[in-house]
């Protein structure tokens, strides 16, 4: 069995050097920075040897509108560091997949007809699309509304407004953190100067990878060392008990990120507010991205919304997504308040947000009537309302079967094993036999 192999430099050392040669080889450079940890990094190293070399260099961030407050600040630090020359922050209208909606299946960054739903201010030094000259505009509508297209063109415009023969773009992502990024390293099909590290995707345009080959441990560790500033949001991951290989920053509704919905909820509420009204389906996301659409994933209501406000919410956006489950939800809270207001009087004015304490409640019914029994009922998708005391009424079985025709499976009423829906599942499996 081979002993350890002692490598002649520590990463730290090896990404300084690259970035150097890349500062003696080009005289056009820029840094792409997303604000996550790994751009974070590699700017801030970037920014100590263009230093030393008395260089300065340039900035691209391509704003996604969706991300946390923590984000934007920490991207705001980065472009001020004392080496940064021009910064290029655009804040375009494109185009990304959304994930946790069946009806809007792509949403607009920055679109000027939902900017009252931002999720976050236009910056100042933003770029927008009144801001574009000719040729970097034709490049935009060339994009189609990618935002992958349009660095790739970027990089091409940088080159011909610079009238260099050449020029490069550091590039923070390391080759642990996926397949396709260690392919896009490992497998780089025309190389500068034979160097690894170095791929170039256009004609005189070459990406560089100064920390290809940290591992996430190392990227926290440089942070340590030269006492770096970061994005306080990893630190807001880690004590959500977030393991650190799983921290992502990326726009919250493709279809991975939207497992991470509820990070929003839990890091930063009012941010979560915001995510959650911009796009359609994203709530439903949040909730249901890991089960079926009448299952219950253990979601809370945030600190920072009351019981009526979180009950309204959670209907809004369920009726992005399922407009006829909204509909029954709503129409039996609606008999749950007619009864109490023809029994007690009570208006809608009078029920208290949170529940009281049960023997309250034992003692004066009008105190069960509360917002969170009934927030509570609609985020676990109790479609009778049996935690309200009612049962599954003839029209409520006739909004199941309708709702079970439009969804199948993806319903899940096969989960719900209560006594109450057992005359639907023989329906149901009848129908089934029929079919077949």
């Amino acid at each position: 069995m081979a002993g350890k192999v002692y490598l002649e430099q520590t990463v730290l050392e090896a990404s300084k050097e690259r970035i150097s040669y890349i500062f003696n080889e080009f005289e056009h450079v820029y840094f792409s920075v997303s604000g996550g940890k790994d751009s974070g990094v590699m700017v801030q190293l970037a920014n100590e040897v263009a230093k030393k070399m008395n260089r300065s260099f340039d900035m691209f961030v391509l704003d996604i509108e969706a991300h946390y407050d923590a984000t934007r600040l920490f991207i705001t630090q980065l472009e001020q560091l004392s080496q940064v020359n021009d910064v290029y922050h655009f804040c375009l209208p494109f185009y990304e997949d959304n994930n946790t909606s069946i009806l809007q299946t792509q949403w607009l960054m920055w679109d000027e007809d939902n900017r009252d739903k931002w999720v976050q201010e236009m910056p100042e030094n933003a770029i927008t699309l009144n801001d574009l000259d000719e040729s970097l505009k034709a490049y935009f509508e060339k994009s189609n509304g990618n935002p992958d297209k349009f660095m790739s063109y970027f990089a091409k415009w940088y080159k011909e407004i610079k009238g260099a023969d050449k020029v490069a773009c550091g590039v923070g992502i390391r080759a642990d953190e996926s397949l396709n990024r260690f392919r896009a390293i490992a497998f780089g099909k025309s190389l500068y100067e034979g160097k690894k590290f170095t791929t170039e995707i256009r004609p005189g345009v070459f990406n560089f990878y100064p920390i290809y080959d940290y591992a996430v441990e190392d990227v926290w560790g440089v942070t340590s060392q030269l006492s770096f500033q970061m994005n306080d949001i990893y630190e807001l991951m880690y004590k959500n008990g977030v393991p650190l290989k799983s921290q992502r920053i990326c726009q919250p509704y493709g279809f991975q990120q939207r497992q991470g919905l509820d990070q929003f909820a839990a890091l930063e509420p009012d941010t979560w507010r915001r995510v959650v009204n911009r796009v359609s389906g994203a709530n439903l996301g949040n909730i249901y991205a890991k089960t079926s659409l009448l299952g219950h994933n253990g979601s809370e209501k945030p600190d920072n919304m009351t019981w009526q406000e979180y009950t309204v919410f959670l209907l809004e956006t369920l009726g992005l997504y399922a407009p006829e489950l909204r509909d029954h939800y709503h129409r039996k809270i609606k008999i749950l308040m007619k009864y109490y207001q023809q029994k007690f009087d009570m208006e809608i004015a009078d029920m208290p947000d949170a529940a009281p304490p049960k023997k309250e409640q034992d003692l004066d019914e009008r105190k069960w009537h509360n917002w969170q029994g009934i927030g509570k009922a609609v985020e676990k998708n109790d479609f009778a309302f049996t935690t309200r005391d009612y049962g599954l009424t003839k029209k409520d079985e006739e909004e199941l079967y309708a709702l079970h025709e439009k969804f199948g499976k993806v319903l899940g009423i096969e989960e719900k094993q209560q006594r109450v829906y057992r005359k639907v599942h023989e329906e149901l499996k009848r129908g089934s036999e029929n079919d077949d």
